[in-house]
């Protein structure tokens, strides 16, 4: 049995900007729906990311439209997209993508595996 220290890492990330005024109330959303799944999932990490403030994070990502998510594990990039900013949407995203022992990784470009490397790396 794997326990949380061991377990792999997963990172979820939302890129917002602080001018988005849908940002502003999904932050809280986001904050409390991704709380739930870390009381079961402690290796999950969460990040709350300005497109503009880190931009050099961001790199080259090409972001249109807010929220934009991004789940990560060790081996590459589970989902990159945005979402409608309602907490059951995301529940059901996280349920998707973070139970999943084996699971798929999306083809992103280049610039949003720089991106996953960048959040592996702890930036």
């Amino acid at each position: 049995m794997t326990d949380a220290t061991s377990a792999p890492r997963l990172w979820l990330a939302c890129l917002c900007a602080a001018w988005c005024r849908t940002c502003d109330a999904y932050q809280p959303v986001l904050e409390e729906v991704a709380a739930e799944f870390k009381a079961r999932l402690p290796q999950l990490q969460v990040r709350w990311i300005d497109i503009e403030d880190e931009s050099d994070l961001v790199g080259d990502c090409d972001i249109q439209t807010f929220p934009t998510l991004a789940i990560v594990d060790p081996e590459g990039v589970r989902f990159f997209g945005t979402v409608t900013p309602h907490a059951e949407t995301l529940a059901r995203l996280l349920r998707a993508h973070l139970s999943a022992d084996d699971a798929t990784h999306q083809a992103v470009p280049p610039e949003v595996m720089a991106l996953a490397a960048q959040l592996r790396a702890g930036a």
